[in-house]
């Protein structure tokens, strides 16, 4: 029971202490959240890809106002209006602020005198690098063409195609990237924070006072680390709050499937803090060797890229770092809606790197 007690006060002395310090309440809560409001700025909107492009028209008719017209009522052609010759349109596409060219010469919507009805050719130029996009751009460009075709002609259609919408309810990018931001957050919230308090404490002295004591390195840690899940989950609850409400969400898992991951998770990775912290002597000597294992996880555990892009050999080495099982069982929960027994494999995998990284945190611990 005295045991107990030692470790919930130094516990919250630690909540406490997080508390009073404007740095970590910035590491902790307000650092996530900008990152937060980047990617969602950028993968948030439901809009869907569009092109943007420069529209350059010879032509003056009636046939054309209209055609324009409908051209950019289409949500996936938005129209540079400020670019207004070739030379400016090209500049512009070399340097990648537009994707297309768009041109329409002064005969496009004009009668031949062997027809009557109008007709021309829109050109569709694009660079050697998007190739892919303008042949997009050509469809898009194709069915609006097609449509003007029958109604002008009514010529039968021999072969059609049909669209069905699904009653599936599919994700938007934003989803995705949700659960490699909360892995994010757990990771800069377990390791930068004690790599840098802790040699600061040993340089205070404050840790030497803690050896004086009755206290034992198996207390000081666990109230550390109870401290530490209490703080990550505030982070992780004002992170989700924001992303429902601001970005929408699609939340489809249950928050105490999430809840264990993220317990877990924040363990774990304090435990690499602790490690490093524990070890180093000061922040010069703890600094380099936090940057050196957080970087691989941050960018190879699929936080801000799927890590399904990678190539095979290095999708195997990425598998096996800490921060990988709990990106993954993050957005299993959000994207899929797996339940705590469906995720066991990694919860499995970050259960054996919690106890791997505990046992080396004990043995470098170093209280001066």
């Amino acid at each position: 029971m005295k045991q107990l007690r030692s470790i919930l006060v130094f516990a919250l002395i630690d909540i406490k202490r997080s508390f009073r310090d404007k740095t970590a309440l910035f590491f902790i809560f307000v650092f996530p959240l900008i990152f937060l409001f980047v990617f969602g700025g950028i993968f948030g909107s439901n809009d869907g890809p569009s092109f943007n492009v420069a529209l350059l028209n010879k032509a003056d008719n009636e046939f054309t106002k209209q055609f324009l017209k409908t051209v950019q009522k289409d949500d996936l052609i938005k129209v540079n209006k400020d670019v207004t010759t070739e030379a400016d349109a090209t500049e512009k596409m070399k340097r990648g602020e537009i994707d297309a060219i768009i041109k329409l010469p002064e005969s496009f919507g004009e009668a031949k005198d062997s027809q009557a009805f109008p007709s021309g050719q829109a050109e569709v130029v694009v660079d050697q690098n998007s190739e892919q996009a303008g042949a997009t751009l050509k469809s898009i460009f194709d069915a609006v063409f097609n449509q003007i075709n029958q109604n002008i002609t009514k010529a039968p259609t021999p072969f059609t195609a049909k669209l069905t919408v699904s009653k599936e309810q599919g994700l938007n990018q934003f989803d995705y990237t949700f659960a490699g931001l909360l892995g994010f957050s757990i990771l800069s919230l377990g390791i930068f924070g004690p790599t840098s308090v802790f040699p600061r404490m040993k340089q205070q002295g404050i840790l030497r006072r803690y050896h004086t004591t009755t206290l034992r390195v198996w207390q000081y840690f666990t109230a550390n680390v109870l401290s530490q899940m209490f703080v990550g989950v505030l982070s992780v609850a004002l992170m989700f709050a924001v992303a429902l409400s601001v970005f929408k969400l699609d939340m489809r898992g249950d928050y105490f499937t999430m809840l264990v991951i993220v317990l877990l998770g924040t363990a774990t990775m304090f435990g690499v803090g602790l490690a490093i912290g524990g070890w180093a002597r000061n922040e010069n000597q703890a600094a380099p060797l936090a940057n050196l294992i957080t970087f691989p996880m941050m960018f190879l555990s699929g936080t801000f890229f799927p890590r399904f892009l990678m190539p095979d050999w290095l999708q195997s080495i990425s598998g096996l770092l800490p921060l990988t099982p709990i990106v993954d069982a993050i957005r299993f929960v959000v994207t899929e809606g797996r339940t705590v027994f469906e995720i066991g494999p990694e919860l499995g995998l970050t259960a054996a790197w919690l106890v791997v990284i505990y046992i080396v945190a004990f043995r470098v611990f170093r209280w001066e």
